[in-house]
């Protein structure tokens, strides 16, 4: 049974149907009948926290509740809401949808990103990535846009801002991760593709991944030839749920990448706990690296924990000859940065 985060997104609809409403105290219901009655809207009470108003359309109720009777934050956060179209009925497995009011504005504000995902108007850009043994390109990390009407590219800051606001967050990481796919496809990539991920977005790799897998079969992708990388765009303090990640996308094939290594979870003791076939040396300690003797150290002391545990180093954000020299001579295998070349909609075939 998969979870209802796989479920079709759920957006904020302008159609009418029955609202249900369970307030956190007595004070806020009061304030919903007064929001109610002052708007000729029909309701209903279950007892004093909760109970049921027809609506005509949702979406502006919603907006409207925000502007004149719950404008704080504090009072959206403690009131719950269900909304049933006319044709649907109160069930058990209908509750897992109820949100707080907060919840359905920040949706509302994310109606953008709804209609980017449902519209497929995601695309792919591929920066190349380096096997400095040989100077030939070892693969390409895919980095997904958004696509507006003219054209004009969104990119990902505002991506998963809208994402994180609209609790959408596996809606997106999950179209992102199949648009890598199936983009790469398309450009007949046969090097190696780093398909980025958001452990967080993900419950339950054995539900949440079958799509992703089911396209690169269908896709006639080599598993080797896809590497699955951890972005560090949320904290993970789980480090159990994201060594579960990383275990599945081993046993299916794939190979799996920490990104940033060097800052934020990736600390040195994990990078054995977690065993990842590639890790990627944070930028920030690549950045003037020839002439910086602490980022020296640091990255020394990574290559060595990884060379030990069979794990290929790729030197990440090289911008300079001399920070390429460097990370060459001290161990790296793999690098990537604009000195080799910036994302672009067609992938760089030769240096």
């Amino acid at each position: 049974m998969s979870c209802q985060k796989c479920q079709n997104i759920q957006p904020v609809t302008n159609t009418g149907g029955n609202l249900l409403i369970s307030c956190a105290v007595v004070e806020l219901a009061e304030i919903m009948v007064e929001y109610l009655e002052k708007n000729k809207i029909g309701y209903e009470l279950e007892d004093k926290r909760t109970l049921w108003a027809k609506i005509d359309t949702f979406a502006d109720a919603i907006s409207d509740m925000c502007k004149t009777h719950f404008t704080s934050k504090v009072l959206r956060d403690d009131v719950k809401m269900l909304f049933l179209e006319s044709h649907e009925t109160l069930t058990p497995s209908a509750l897992i949808r109820m949100k707080t009011l907060q919840q359905y504005k920040d949706l509302l504000s994310s109606q953008k990103l709804i209609e980017i995902i449902e519209d497929g108007s995601l695309t792919t850009h591929f920066q190349p990535i380096i096997d400095i043994q040989t100077s030939n390109i070892y693969g390409y990390e895919s980095l997904v846009r958004g696509v507006e009407d003219d054209g004009s590219l969104i990119y990902p800051d505002k991506l998963f801002g809208w994402a994180k606001d609209g609790d959408m967050l596996f809606y997106l990481d999950r179209a992102c991760r199949e648009t890598s796919l199936k983009t790469a496809a398309v450009k007949n990539i046969h090097a190696k593709v780093f398909i980025n991920f958001i452990p967080t977005a993900i419950y339950d790799p054995n539900h949440c991944l079958q799509s992703t897998v089911a396209w690169a079969k269908q896709l006639n992708f080599d598993p080797k030839n896809i590497i699955f990388e951890v972005v560090e765009s949320e904290y993970v303090t789980d480090i159990e749920h994201l060594k579960t990640i990383l275990d599945f996308y081993k046993s299916q094939g794939y190979m799996v990448a920490l990104d940033d290594v060097g800052s934020g979870y990736s600390s040195l003791n994990m990078i054995a706990k977690l065993l990842p076939d590639i890790i990627k040396i944070d930028r920030e300690i690549i950045d003037k690296i020839d002439t910086n003797a602490v980022n020296q150290s640091i990255f020394k002391a990574i290559v060595q924990i990884a060379k030990e545990n069979g794990i290929i180093v790729l030197a990440e954000g090289i911008e300079r000859a001399e920070e390429l020299a460097f990370c060459a001579k001290e161990g790296a295998d793999l690098a990537q940065g604009y000195y080799f070349g910036k994302p672009s909609a067609e992938p760089r075939r030769k240096l």
